[in-house]
């Protein structure tokens, strides 16, 4: 059937006489036992877009872990943070908002301003913290992932493959359990602004508890989606999706699969899945934003109608939005250095060595054992707005 629907899309673009077509890298993996039970071309490097921003997340969570840092700290939005293209969170220079705040606006709208402002506040400067987050991109063993800033917008040089952003994601959840209400909220209400969510599986798909959405011209629209129901806990990894409903129809027709049995297992865990490690990454911006784009998106219409107007959809259930409420700080500044007090921190975790990890392993292994520990702070509860 996948060779079908490629050679079908090859036939398509050759009338059409645009570029090449790429295969969408996919993959279905079990949360519980790390079992693949789908993959294709999940090694093949490809640009994340803000998929990036999972790791900007763990960086933060760990750096909290640590005691650097807490939900509380004020992250302050730089001239160099919003100078940073859209998407945006709609704050002034000098404004600030408490961590955990930044985190919501970091993840549900996906602001690449609030990357920058969570970096410097724990960085020092965007530089220092990018070279955490390849840093812990090596302990998890993340081959194919190279980081060049913290938001996503397009570099050539940052890439990553939809194994890499699965392991990532799993190490998310493992580690801190106690942050996946950030990944399954849609809005964040702040001075009468409604920041949204692209990640529409949320509130279409029974059972969506996150991960993040990302797109850029040269990645295309890509996607983690994680699902629980019926007592199985599943993430589908789309890239490269031509619209936001091909992204969307992909993914939730890899849970499908996954949650009904039909995709019954590869026999690889996650972590022996193999990345094409020096390969270049596909560049998807002749397909998405070139001449030829209109056309490329219709003959992937034609091979993967799911969603369009007139056809079936896999995205019918309606969810009510999961919302929380952020607070503005006000303006925090300046040319007054505030104190930021770095105490010599003891680890209350023993900092594993991830790259131990063999092909063969079942469990990940991430570099602080911290999911369950009772001395790690939790968000604190917010009333539901109304």
């Amino acid at each position: 059937m996948l060779l079908l629907r490629r050679i079908a899309i090859a036939l398509v673009l050759s009338c059409a006489s645009l570029v090449p077509a790429w295969a969408t890298p996919l993959l279905l993996v079990d949360r519980d036992t790390l079992q693949v039970l789908y993959a294709e071309d999940a090694g093949q490097p490809w640009h994340p877009a803000s998929l990036t921003k999972l790791m900007t997340a763990y960086v933060a969570f760990e750096e909290i872990a640590k005691g650097t840092v807490t939900l509380e700290t004020p992250v302050t939005l730089s001239k160099y943070a919003l100078s940073q293209a859209p998407s945006r969170s709609g704050l002034k220079v000098d404004t600030s908002v408490s961590l955990e705040d930044a985190l919501y606006i970091l993840i549900v709208k996906s602001a690449n301003d609030m990357a920058v402002a969570i970096a410097e506040t724990i960085g020092g400067n965007e530089a220092s913290f990018v070279a955490k987050m390849n840093d812990v991109a090596q302990r998890m063993g993340l081959t194919a992932t190279h980081f060049v800033n913290s938001n996503g917008l397009h570099d050539p040089r940052q890439v990553t493959t939809a194994r890499d952003l699965a392991i990532l994601s799993l190490y998310i959840e493992q580690s801190f359990p106690q942050y996946m209400q950030m990944f399954r909220t849609s809005v964040v209400r702040i001075n009468g602004q409604k920041l949204e969510s692209q990640n529409e599986i949320l509130t279409t798909f029974a059972g969506a508890i996150g991960m993040k959405t990302g797109y850029v011209c040269a990645s295309g629209l890509n996607l983690v989606a994680d699902v629980d129901r019926n007592g199985r806990r599943l993430m589908a990894v789309v890239l490269g999706g031509s619209s936001g409903r091909d992204r969307n129809e992909r993914a939730a027709e890899l849970l499908l699969k996954g949650l009904s049995g039909s995709a019954s297992g590869t026999g690889q865990n996650v972590l022996a899945l193999a990345n094409a490690v020096g390969a270049a990454p596909v560049d998807m911006r002749p397909n998405i934003c070139g001449k030829g784009a209109a056309e490329y998106v219709k003959a992937q219409e034609a091979v993967f109608p799911m969603g369009l107007k007139g056809q079936p959809s896999y995205l019918t259930d309606t969810i009510a939005a999961v919302e929380h409420v952020a607070t503005d700080l006000g303006r925090m500044r300046t040319g007054i250095v505030l104190p930021r007090p770095r105490p010599a921190h003891i680890p209350a975790f023993p900092v594993q060595d991830v790259a131990e990890n063999t092909a063969t392993e079942a469990s990940l292994r991430p570099g602080l054992e911290l999911a369950g520990n009772p001395g790690i702070p939790y968000p604190r509860p917010r009333p539901v707005f109304r």
